[in-house]
């Protein structure tokens, strides 16, 4: 990531904001703070920012409801929302309403700067990111959301509704790495009583109706000791 990126962090807590922007200036970004979404959706008409860090639960104007009037100007500016809860239906929920990523309370600094070194890696000025598109194509491989449906050179191919889900969240996010538990988190969700074992299961079931080579892989590439990314460019459509 280079230059400096200019973050907007919307938190009531003040102690987040007294203790978090010193962090992320170190790794540097420019930080700007609001301590809700009414200040925020002024600082962002004031001057827009490269990205926005969001808190859920504020007062005065909530982190979804100010989400929801960012996107209701057709503007993509990269949200990652800060959640407090960990229910798959928040973070489906958080991702519906047009979120980039998001974060669970309490959570380390570290890896919100890895979140927003992502975003913004995949972030396009003005449009939408992949993770809200309803179609996604990778060459031949091609998912409709919506319809949790499937095609490969034209013709559908059948998956469990898990391998769907954690092939819809790899193409969202080409060319990164993600790891294992975060796997587990979003697309098995926290009350789910599985091993990082269920998500090599997953990726084994798509490679098999993919095609796809582990040892040369078009689509799923295992990073040894890290994770899985998806290494094939993805479009929207």
């Amino acid at each position: 990531m280079s230059g400096q990126h200019d973050v907007l962090l919307v938190d009531d807590d003040e102690t987040i904001r007294e203790h978090l922007p010193p962090v992320l200036r170190r790794s540097g970004l420019q930080v700007r703070c609001a301590s809700d979404g009414a200040e925020a959706l002024q600082e962002i008409g004031r001057q827009r920012p490269d990205l926005v860090v969001l808190d859920v639960m504020m007062p005065v104007l909530d982190g979804r409801e100010t989400l929801r009037r960012i996107r209701a100007e057709h503007d993509w500016l990269p949200v990652i929302l800060l959640t407090q809860v960990g229910e798959s239906f928040e973070r489906a929920a958080a991702l519906d309403e047009g979120a980039d990523d998001y974060l669970n309370k309490p959570f380390d600094p570290q890896e919100l700067m890895a979140r927003i070194r992502a975003v913004l890696r995949r972030s396009t000025s003005g449009r939408a990111p992949l993770s809200a598109s309803e179609s996604l194509r990778a060459g031949e491989l091609r998912i409709d959301r919506p319809a949790r449906r499937i095609w490969l050179g034209g013709v559908e191919q059948s998956v469990t509704p898990r391998a769907f889900a954690l092939l819809e969240f790899l193409m969202s996010r080409p060319d990164e790495v993600v790891s294992r538990d975060r796997l587990l988190q979003s697309v098995w969700g926290f009350d789910a009583i599985v091993t990082s074992r269920a998500v090599d299961h997953r990726v084994a079931e798509l490679r098999k109706v993919l095609a796809d080579a582990a040892d040369d892989p078009t689509y799923l590439e295992t990073v040894q000791g890290l994770g899985y990314r998806f290494v094939h460019p993805v479009v929207r459509g």
